[in-house]
């Protein structure tokens, strides 16, 4: 696996390739250089760095969401792919407290995974080292349609299908 001190981890922005300006810092005790650093939350909230990234085990509460509502992107950690606490965190940000800005997957994210991070609202998407770019642009394209509302879209399939219906009913000539 290359080493992450030299080699920039692929990302993916708005569902392209992307150059990351962002610098992450993962110790707390590190100082962000830079202008662009990714800090850990408790950093960020002691006015270092520019962006927080949030540990998968983050209580989202109304005050730390108001907190965050400025800041121009929120990173989500996921520390082992296992763990899908952070795609709620991503959701409520979204849904619940409206945030507008980037929110960023990064640590243990696999291609399979990308097309349910951005259903949850994740738009940019740090790979793993050994991750493919073109891999994860295929896998975001890997379904047509989703069943399910998301932050993508809220409305589900059936009730899609079901205005469609009734639209096409409306254009249908009339027979006497």
């Amino acid at each position: 696996m290359p080493d992450q001190a030299t080699t920039p981890r692929p990302l993916i922005r708005a569902g392209q390739p992307a150059v990351d300006a962002w610098t992450l810092v993962r110790d707390a005790d590190a100082a962000p250089s830079g202008e662009r650093a990714i800090v850990p939350l408790a950093t960020w909230q002691a006015g270092a760095g520019q962006a927080p990234w949030l540990a998968s085990d983050t209580e989202l509460t109304d005050a730390l969401a108001a907190e965050l509502a400025d800041a121009p992107l929120i990173a989500i950690d996921f520390p082992k792919f296992t763990d899908g606490r952070g795609y709620s965190l991503a959701r409520l940000l979204r849904e619940r407290y409206g945030y507008v800005g980037e929110i960023r997957a990064i640590g243990d994210v696999l291609v399979d995974q990308l097309y349910f991070m951005t259903r949850c609202g994740f738009d940019a998407l740090s790979l793993r080292e050994d991750q493919w770019v073109e891999d994860a642009l295929k896998a975001l394209g890997a379904f047509s349609r989703a069943y399910q509302p998301a932050v993508d879209q809220p409305e589900p399939l059936f009730r899609r299908r079901e205005r469609e219906w009734a639209q096409a009913r409306e254009k249908a000539p009339a027979y006497a």
